[in-house]
Order: structure tokens, then sequence, then C-alpha cells
């Protein structure tokens, strides 16, 4: 804090612009956000029995532990449980038995 003349103390001024909360998106759209919408979409969708094959080919550079811990973090946000397995090609996904 600096002094004002008269010995009262001034605040420094701010270094950032301060925004409002309501203003600001809470939610974080995170690079995967597109991917795990479409297959989200599809697994709502899966019957019972059945899993989604995603070929690794096409998920864009993304590693396979990447993808898998993004769609176990989006599985637990919705409160799903779901099971996955891969081999050398493709990943697949599915509801978990309740």
């Amino acid at each position: 804090m600096t002094k004002e003349p008269g010995g009262r103390s001034q605040k420094n001024p701010l270094k950032y612009d301060r925004v409002d909360l309501a203003d600001i998106r809470r939610t974080r759209r995170g690079k995967h956000h597109d991917l795990l919408g479409e297959i989200f979409q599809d697994l709502d969708s899966l019957p019972e029995g059945s899993a989604i094959k995603i070929p690794l080919s096409e998920v864009d550079g993304t590693t396979l532990a990447n993808l898998r811990s993004a769609v176990h973090r989006a599985s637990t946000s919705r409160g799903l449980l779901i099971e996955t397995l891969s081999d050398e090609t493709n990943f697949y996904i599915w509801k978990a038995p309740k």
C-alpha cells in the first residue's frame, strides 16, 4: 500500500480486470468435448449387451490413456456406470450391468 499525503493508506490499483461471476461460463469445455458428446450420444441409445467400437485411428491423435480417462471422467459426471476395453486398434465402451 502507498501513503497518501496526510498519512492515509491508499490501496494499489488492480493489475487485472474484474468481471462478474454471472458473466463467466462455469463449465469446462476440454479438447475432447465434441468426441465425448458423440460417444455418449451413441451410448445413450446402446442396447443392453452391446458395446461401442471406436477405432483409435479416428480419434485425432488422442492417446488411448487420455481417451479412457476422458470417458471415465465424463461418465462419472453424468452418473453413468461404464466399462471399457481396448485392443491394438479399437477402444470399446459399454454400460456396466446394474
